[in-house]
């Protein structure tokens, strides 16, 4: 079985950081933004977020700029990651982001994985029926 094509490698801190929060003790909904470093090609933090809604969390994530982000309320969702791909964004970034997702998803061992193009679309609605599919 051949391995996916890794553009950029995941930070260690972050992985460190991503595995703690996926075991919070915290049931409020929080998010972690990433990007990646181009210059280093490491997918790094960029944002942290606590008691966040998902209608603020999309205020949060630009239009034509990749991010990676975290949405965790224990009590109601799993640990899930929403990948952000919007319509726009410069080729160049669309071949990094997109080939360093799987990496971040086999490094962090996650298992709920969506993907946006329109950051309008990411709603409570929307997250509560991609999260259905998992009951």
């Amino acid at each position: 079985m051949s391995e996916s094509l890794v553009v950029c490698e995941v930070d260690e801190d972050l992985v460190k950081k991503l595995r703690d929060f996926r075991f919070r003790k915290e049931t409020n909904n929080a998010a972690i933004i990433m990007k990646i470093d181009k210059d280093k090609q490491l997918v790094i933090l960029e944002e942290e977020h606590e008691d966040i809604s998902p209608e603020d969390l999309k205020n949060e994530l630009p239009e034509r700029h990749y991010k990676y982000q975290h949405d965790d309320g224990r009590v109601s969702y799993p640990l899930c990651f929403i990948f952000s791909s919007p319509v726009g964004c410069k080729p160049e970034q669309q071949m990094m982001y997109a080939g360093s997702k799987n990496k971040l998803v086999q490094t962090v061992e996650l298992t709920k994985v969506f993907e946006i193009r329109n950051t309008e679309d990411l709603t409570e609605e929307w997250l509560r029926e991609k999260l259905g599919f998992f009951r």
